[in-house]
């Protein structure tokens, strides 16, 4: 470091150095052993006299060469005193065992995130909570650390049941399966640690296997509210002895309509002041509040990190809109991204989550946080619940439906501190996400990546390949490889280029639009001298000197948001035909645009879930609306 440097240059000492500060202190005992003061004592006086003396001159060159020592030893004090400084909320601060300190280590977390912090307490105490925070800011072991604590070492202690068959001390709702299968997975690596036992049920896995881990007894049970309805109903599950209830993702279950099953539920308990319950939401909905008044104490608490504060995209994640139209050409474009990103090294291939609409499955997703998988494909739903700190790169086929959706989706990425990119891919002339860029993020507008983009990044890993081969290959290949040299007309470099090109895949480069993503295609903007206020004047300009059939078959035209001017697609064998037209129309331009200017959306359509009012039986919201005339 410069710093250390500097204090090394600035306290250094050369042998000449030393050398005079050991005869300055030989002359300094000289001239203390000579002090005119000691004539009139006695020998033993005089004796004792002069080793005090020599004392303290060896004191003054021991605090000289200490005075070097320590200046060459400051920067590294420094260092030291910064390494012992401990952060706010580190974990050694909060009632935690040992072994549980041991599994949170070996996880890597040292300090407890601000919901963590702000809640610990306030549960391991025994008060019901009200619990607000965002996606990814760690929810989960807000109430997984202190329930382990207070089961094991705290109030709960001494009513837990044991042995076979007995009945669950807490009780976690959440909305989704794969939420379930998380909240399970952080029981079991911590509640495990201190002898606790766990199980996790839900709809789509086997009934048989989930009650006879049940009938065999655990500490905690995590589910869904479907499934734990069932399990209730046909008497598996006795919530006699609970002491913990937990609904996490509440608004979720709200959107879900699972309202009557939770109220079932919570009604099981009769007597308040024997269960304890905690409640997370990252939003507060008249029928969470409801709940929070029906079946939480008076006495219960509010740890809140949201505030007022308006719905927020993550800050650690960069958010990217692609324009694309057609989901054939998505699929293809989603591939092309995935390996353009992969080619350059920004994101190992196995920490890539795309989101569409296939179904989930507990191995995929096994696979996925394994690094088995190279991409998972996710549906909107479980996109709410997925919780893997590595995922670097989200790509979403569409806009949501709402801006929380959005948030939810691009926070799948940039968790626990990290930091991440979403992209999302859009429909210039059906999508809208405007709502969302006012509310909640604002977005990086590209262009999607052209396949000699894509061809360069993979002709850097080719080389590196090339590079790997053994160099005893050359003797069977170097008569062609000089042959071909001799023969093609090409210089060394271009044979090369082509051999790269064939390794990485390619026998040709095609060109991709900027607009719709299309290939074959090339996008080109239109000036007319004058505001284009409709398609429909674009393409009566369009018609003035060009064939209709050509009009026709252009892509994907929209205004640019200046209203000065309108993008298109045209098919690349007809762009010559185009550009040269422009000559026969008066104020007319046509050029090939390398980015695309800012655009018009449409209209907004779609409908806000959160602006559909409830309705009246259960406080369940209208599932799927597409888009209205």
């Amino acid at each position: 470091m410069p710093s250390i440097s500097l204090v090394d240059a600035m306290v250094s000492t050369s042998p000449k150095d030393k050398k005079e500060k050991k005869v300055k202190n030989q002359t300094l005992m000289e001239t203390l052993g000579s002090d005119p003061l000691s004539a009139g004592k006695t020998k033993k006086e005089s004796k004792s006299k002069k080793e005090s003396r020599k004392r303290k001159a060896s004191d003054v060159e021991d605090e000289e060469e200490k005075s070097e020592t320590s200046s060459e030893l400051v920067e590294e004090v420094v260092v030291e005193e910064a390494k012992v400084e401990e952060h706010p909320n580190a974990v050694s601060k909060y009632r935690i065992s040992e072994p549980v300190k041991a599994k949170l280590k070996e996880k890597g977390i040292e300090a407890l995130f601000p919901i963590q912090a702000m809640t610990f307490d306030i549960v391991l105490d025994g008060c019901d909570l009200v619990g607000r925070a965002r996606t990814g800011q760690g929810k989960t072991l807000a109430f997984v650390l202190p329930i382990i604590e207070s089961l094991t070492n705290g109030p709960a202690k001494s009513s837990r049941k044991t042995g076979y068959g007995k009945a669950p001390s807490v009780l976690v709702l959440l909305p989704t399966r794969e939420l379930a299968v998380q909240v399970h997975a952080d029981f079991e690596i911590y509640g495990g640690a201190v002898g606790l036992t766990a199980c996790s049920i839900y709809g789509g896995s086997a009934f048989r296997s989930q009650e006879l881990q049940l009938r065999r007894g655990v500490d905690i049970v995590i589910g869904t509210p479907g499934r734990v309805k069932d399990h209730l109903e046909r008497k598996n599950l006795d919530l006699t002895s609970l002491k913990f209830r937990v609904l996490d993702e509440a608004d979720e279950m709200l959107k879900m309509g699972f309202v009557d099953d939770v109220e079932l539920i919570l009604g099981q308990v009769k007597d308040l002041t024997q269960v304890q319950t905690l409640l997370f939401s990252a939003t507060l909905p008249s029928w969470v509040k409801e709940i929070a008044s029906r079946f939480l104490k008076p006495s219960k608490k509010t740890a809140d990190l949201v505030g007022n504060e308006k719905m927020k995209a993550s800050t650690n994640v960069r958010h990217i809109v692609i324009p694309c139209s057609m989901r054939a050409v998505q699929l293809s474009l989603l591939r092309q991204k995935i390996l353009h990103l992969s080619f350059l090294g920004c994101y190992p291939v196995h920490e890539l989550c795309m989101e569409t609409y296939n179904k989930l499955s507990e191995i995929t997703l096994s696979g996925f946080r394994s690094g088995k998988f190279m991409t998972l494909v996710a549906t909107n739903v479980a996109a709410r619940g997925l919780d893997i700190n590595d995922v670097q790169l989200i790509i979403q086929c569409e806009p949501p439906r709402d801006v929380e959706a959005y948030i939810h989706r691009s926070g799948r990425t940039g968790r626990a501190g990290n930091s991440g990119v979403a992209v999302m891919l859009y429909d210039p002339r059906r999508s809208n996400f405007s709502k969302i860029e006012r509310i909640c993020v604002k977005f990086e507008h590209i262009s999607a990546p052209q396949p000699a983009d894509v061809a360069k990044a993979a002709g850097v890993e080719a080389a590196e390949i090339i590079n790997q081969i053994s160099d005893s290959v050359i003797p069977a290949f170097k008569a062609a490889a000089e042959n071909l040299l001799n023969t093609s007309g090409l210089s060394a470099v271009e044979l090369l280029s082509k051999a790269l090109a064939k390794a990485a895949g390619y026998s040709e480069i095609k060109s991709r639009s900027l607009l719709t993503s299309m290939e074959n295609c090339v996008t080109v903007l239109l000036e007319a001298g004058k505001p284009i206020y409709t398609p429909s004047f674009a393409y009566g300009v369009l018609r003035r000197f060009l064939p209709e059939e050509k009009v026709e078959a252009i892509k994907g035209l929209t205004l640019t948001a200046d209203g000065l001017g309108a993008v298109f697609d045209v098919a690349a064998e007809d762009l010559d035909l185009f550009l040269a037209g422009q000559e026969n129309a008066a104020n007319v331009k046509l050029e090939v645009v390398t980015a695309l200017p800012p655009l018009q959306e449409k209209i907004e359509e779609m409908i806000d879930f959160q602006d559909v009012a409830e309705v009246a039986k259960g406080g369940e919201v209208c599932e799927t609306i597409d888009y209205v005339a």
